[in-house]
């Protein structure tokens, strides 16, 4: 009896390692299969999520964020590019002032663009958004992001009610190098993996909070 006892525990635990190694196998692959996908629908809003910026200058990676959605705008997908993210302690500028700015100085024009500047990482940034859709009408949002961001970002942005597509940016440190690719998807699986569990974000790398 105890043998077999014994028996069943361990294919239950082969099973559950099993069904793990599954779910973060297949969470690794949906987050690389959407990386590699650009949507262009049009839409009420282009979304930049937040990265660093330095004394309202932004971060290379908020830069080819900022730079992805201009190409958008200026393609017409959408009226308004909003920009968002928050400020940390001792900031004078906010992620989303920062790339607001940026935007203006590169010939956006003003009632083009929409700051929200709010969140200390993505999914308060977006539940920032969704209020500021709401009060304006608006349902469908293009989201721009590094491209292991964008699966997770586009599932918050849905659950807060917002239609949304993905245009990820090709450019920057995000994707320089197999092996940073590696790392980002790696942290986007864990971090994917425990907002679906938890409906909680994670912080800690570089702008993808």
């Amino acid at each position: 009896m105890g043998v077999r006892f014994g028996s069943l525990v361990a294919r239950v635990f082969v099973a559950a390692v099993l069904a793990l190694v599954l779910l973060v196998g297949s969470t690794a692959l949906a987050i690389w299969w959407t990386a590699r996908h650009d949507s262009r629908p049009s839409a009420d809003a282009i979304v930049v999520l937040g990265s660093a910026q330095y004394n309202g200058r932004p971060s290379s990676i908020f830069e080819a964020r900022l730079e992805h959605a201009r190409s958008l705008y200026e393609d017409g997908v959408a009226p308004v590019i909003v920009t968002l993210g928050g400020k940390a302690d001792g900031d004078q500028f906010s992620e989303a002032e920062a790339g607001r700015d940026y935007l203006a100085k590169a010939g956006v024009p003003g009632d083009a663009l929409l700051a929200v500047p709010e969140g200390a990482d993505t999914l308060q940034s977006i539940r920032a958004l969704a209020a500021a859709f709401d009060d304006r009408g608006w349902s469908h949002a293009v989201l721009v992001t590094d491209p292991w961001h964008a699966m997770r970002a586009q599932r918050m942005a849905e659950d807060a009610g917002i239609e949304s597509d993905s245009s990820p940016t090709r450019q920057g440190p995000a994707v320089q190098t197999r092996a940073t690719q590696f790392r980002y998807i790696l942290r986007e699986t864990a971090a994917y993996l425990l907002y679906r569990a938890t409906g909680e974000s994670v912080s800690g790398a570089p702008g993808i909070g």
